[in-house]
C-alpha cells in the first residue's frame, strides 16, 4: 500500500493549502473593508521593517509578533541562518534568540534590496486570538518579579496615572500593576498619543502591515506545530528541522483570559476591543464570549 500514501499526503498538503488560501482572503477582506477608514494609506517606510526577520538562503520573511511562539521562531531563523552553527533550536538560550545583532531584519537593506526580497522570497507570520495574546504579556511584564525594566518604564507610568492614592513604593517600583490598570492604560488616548504601544502589546496590524506586505502564510498559535511544519517543509528544511514542541504548563489559556476580564467594566472591555478590533476580525477570531460589550 506504498503507493497509496503518496495521494493521502499530497491530499493531506492541498487541504493545508486551501487553508491557508482562507486565512489569506480573509486579511485582504479585511483589509479592504477597512481601508476607508485608512484612506490616508502610507508608504512603508524601512523602519515600518524591524519585525521583519530576514533568511537569505532559503529565501524566507518572518514578521515576529512578540508573544506568539516569537522565542522559538527566532531560534528556528538562527539555525536556518547560522550556517551550520546551530543545529537544534532549543540549544539556543532564550535570550540569545531576542539580541537583535543574531538575525538580519528587512530594515537593514536598501530599498531596491527591500522590495526585491518583498516581492519574491515567502513571508509568514504567526498570530493569537489578541486578548489572549494580551493577557499572556500582561503576565509575563508585569507579575513576573524579574522584569524590573518594564515595571520601571512602564509599571511606574500605569500606576502614576490610573491609581487614585498611590503609595510611594508603588510610584517607585511599579511592580504590583493590575490588569485593569494596564487595561485602563491602553484604552486611554494619551497613551496612544504618546508614543506607539510596546511591541508586546501592539496590534499584529501595526507591527506586520499585512495590509500592505502580502503574507504567503499566516500560521497561528492554536495550530502552531502544524503550521511552523508545514513552513519549514515550504522551504524546504522539514527532513531535517522540526519546530521545537515545548511544554505549555505556565501559558495562558482561554480559561485564565476569560478569568481576567471579569473585572473589567463593559464600557473598557469594548473600547479595548475597539483597539484590537482589526486583528480580530482579519485573523478570524470571534468576539470572545465572555466579553460584555456595549
Amino acid at each position: 500500500p506504498l503507493d497509496l500514501l503518496v495521494p493521502v499526503l499530497s491530499l493531506q498538503l492541498s487541504n493545508t493549502a486551501i487553508l491557508h488560501q482562507i486565512r489569506r482572503d480573509q486579511v485582504t477582506d479585511t483589509c479592504r473593508a477597512n481601508s476607508v477608514s485608512s484612506r490616508k494609506r502610507r508608504v512603508l517606510t524601512p523602519s515600518d521593517l524591524k519585525h521583519l526577520v530576514v533568511d537569505e538562503d532559503h529565501e524566507m520573511i518572518y514578521c515576529y509578533v512578540p508573544k506568539v511562539a516569537c522565542t522559538n521562531w527566532k531560534r528556528v531563523m538562527m539555525v536556518l541562518t547560522g550556517r551550520g552553527k546551530y543545529s537544534d533550536p532549543m540549544e539556543i538560550p532564550a535570550n540569545e534568540a531576542h539580541v537583535s545583532s543574531n538575525l538580519k531584519t528587512l530594515n537593514q537593506y536598501s530599498i531596491p534590496e527591500i522590495n526585491h526580497r518583498l516581492k519574491n522570497y515567502m513571508k509568514f507570520l504567526f498570530v493569537r486570538e489578541p486578548f489572549e495574546r494580551l493577557v499572556s504579556a500582561y503576565r509575563n511584564k508585569f507579575t513576573q518579579k524579574y522584569n524590573t525594566s518594564f515595571h520601571k518604564r512602564y509599571g511606574t507610568k500605569i500606576v502614576r496615572r490610573q491609581r487614585k492614592n498611590a503609595t510611594q513604593e508603588a510610584l517607585r517600583k511599579g511592580d504590583d500593576v493590575k490588569f485593569e490598570e494596564f487595561v485602563a492604560y491602553l484604552i486611554d488616548p494619551h497613551t496612544q498619543r504618546e508614543e506607539p504601544f510596546n511591541e508586546h502589546w501592539q496590534t499584529v496590524y501595526s507591527l506586520c502591515h499585512p495590509c500592505h506586505i502580502h503574507y504567503d502564510l499566516i500560521g497561528k498559535y492554536e495550530t502552531l506545530e502544524e503550521d511552523s511544519n508545514y513552513i519549514l517543509q515550504l522551504a524546504g528544511v522539514g527532513n531535517y528541522l522540526k519546530f521545537p514542541t515545548y511544554a505549555k504548563s505556565t501559558r495562558t489559556t482561554d480559561e485564565m483570559t476569560t478569568e481576567f476580564f471579569q473585572n473589567i467594566s463593559s464600557e473598557h472591555q469594548t473600547q479595548l476591543y475597539e483597539v484590537y478590533k482589526l486583528d480580530f476580525l482579519m485573523f478570524n477570531y470571534s468576539v470572545p464570549s465572555y466579553l460584555k460589550l456595549e
